[in-house]
């Protein structure tokens, strides 16, 4: 959910010249281009997602209702779900307002600690431009040992060696993409650590004049707590097939929204294209 502030307007008409600007001045832009857009964006979205991790996997379509999102999970660890199966489970929900209220704190959650830990993308690293490919430009980063990371999701984050694409008209991160270099070990080891060669890649599409969305992520991190358990971060999750909705959609009017689609996310694209 991303929109242009009116301070950073001018900035979004004319491309950057990168020549004339230092790489680390030109990340920060960005960064604040990013932060202050997400704060203004309300647009909601529906579409659909496979996201797999080594112990679920489901394909389901979301809807971006006004209070929280709705899921309509049509597949589970690779098996069909009934429809009455997916109108129960979504009943269930909309009548929960215990899990909807866990459901908005781990999204809010989620996203103050992204935009935390984009803040720190400018001093983290040490920047270069590799060059240009179409409206992006291309830069590599590897870890600044002049920064010192608050927090562990800091540190991991930190210890990354990598690539960004950001659109030189907008200012916008297209694409981030990094490796662990080092291990991260987490109370000098004793409680855990987590290895090197571990890779993160987020992928980001303009839906919308001005809005952005991660289409893609893709994280795989191993590593082990207290010798018996896994901290490992496993997980690939795709987003296709926006199509934007009204904000004020309540539940049931995302549920009857839903229902409506195909569970193949090709046909569903069709019908609507019919429609229209």
């Amino acid at each position: 959910m991303t929109r242009t502030p009116p301070l950073l307007a001018f900035t979004l008409l004319f491309p950057v010249v990168v020549s004339a600007q230092a790489p680390r001045d030109f990340v920060r832009q960005a960064v604040q281009t990013e932060l202050a857009a997400s704060n203004l964006d309300h647009t909601h979205w529906l579409y659909f997602e496979w996201d797999r991790k080594p112990e679920k996997s489901v394909k389901q379509w979301v809807a971006e209702a006004r209070s929280v999102s709705l899921e309509r999970v049509v597949e589970r660890d690779g098996q069909p779900l009934p429809d009455f199966q997916q109108r129960q489970e979504m009943s269930s929900f909309i009548n929960d307002p215990g899990a909807q209220n866990k459901k908005r704190k781990s999204g809010q959650h989620d996203d103050e600690q992204a935009a935390e830990l984009l803040k720190i993308l400018p001093d983290a690293f040490l920047w270069n431009i590799e060059g240009e490919k179409g409206s992006l430009t291309l830069l590599h980063f590897r870890p600044d040992p002049q920064f010192h990371p608050p927090d562990l999701e800091a540190r991991v984050f930190a210890a990354m060696e990598g690539e960004m694409a950001i659109d030189r008209r907008q200012h916008r991160i297209a694409t981030l993409k990094g490796h662990l270099i080092h291990d991260v070990k987490i109370g000098f080891g004793f409680l855990g650590e987590l290895k090197a060669g571990g890779t993160f890649d987020v992928e980001r599409r303009e839906l919308a004049p001005t809005v952005w969305e991660i289409v893609e992520t893709h994280v795989h991190i191993q590593g082990h707590a207290l010798i018996f358990k896994t901290i490992s971060e496993n997980e690939d999750d795709v987003k296709s097939h926006f199509r934007q909705i009204d904000r004020g959609t309540s539940l049931q009017d995302a549920k009857s929204e839903l229902m409506q689609l195909s569970p193949d996310p090709a046909k569903a694209t069709r019908a609507m294209l019919t429609e229209h």
